[in-house]
């Protein structure tokens, strides 16, 4: 799919009409196309729809936010980062999932994030190996469960 004007791409599956058996939709944010080529044809293999979006801006001024069942969102990223776009989204009371994917496997990630409203972290380039497993604990709320984060963050002590 190409990219719009607004920086975000659609996919086939965003005419789906709502009901409890639908296909779960995720949304993309990565600054990169290539990871976000890759994620999208990852995520649909896998049987999710999705949307994907370049920046943090585009996400915020899409007007059909409220339909994703979980959020994707790189941690860094020109203009506003990850974290601080999921504390944007839980300000404007927006409690989907989210999950936090870094190229930086900095240990402190973890803990910022969990202040942001984000259980789940993972590190690039190891995403592919468990990011579908991720989402369906997002989406079937393990809030229980303590914050998971990816087994190759690195201590930053």
């Amino acid at each position: 799919m190409r990219d719009g004007p607004d920086g975000r791409s659609a996919s086939p599956c965003e005419a789906v009409i709502p009901s409890p058996a639908r296909t779960p939709l995720v949304y993309v944010v990565d600054d990169d196309t290539d990871v976000l080529g890759s994620l999208r044809f990852l995520l649909e293999t896998d049987g999710f729809c999705v949307r994907t979006f370049r920046s943090a801006e585009a996400l915020l001024n899409s007007i059909t936010m409220a339909g994703a069942d979980c959020f994707v969102i790189d941690y860094k990223m020109p203009g506003m980062n990850g974290i601080d776009l999921a504390g944007v989204l839980r300000q404007r009371d927006v409690d989907t999932p989210i999950i936090l994917i870094t190229g930086d496997p900095d240990a402190s990630i973890p803990a910022k994030a969990a202040a942001a409203g984000i259980r789940h972290v993972l590190v690039k380039p190891h995403v592919k190996d468990s990011l579908s497993s991720h989402i369906w604990d997002a989406i079937n709320g393990d809030s229980r469960a303590p914050a998971r984060k990816s087994p190759h963050l690195r201590d930053s002590t």
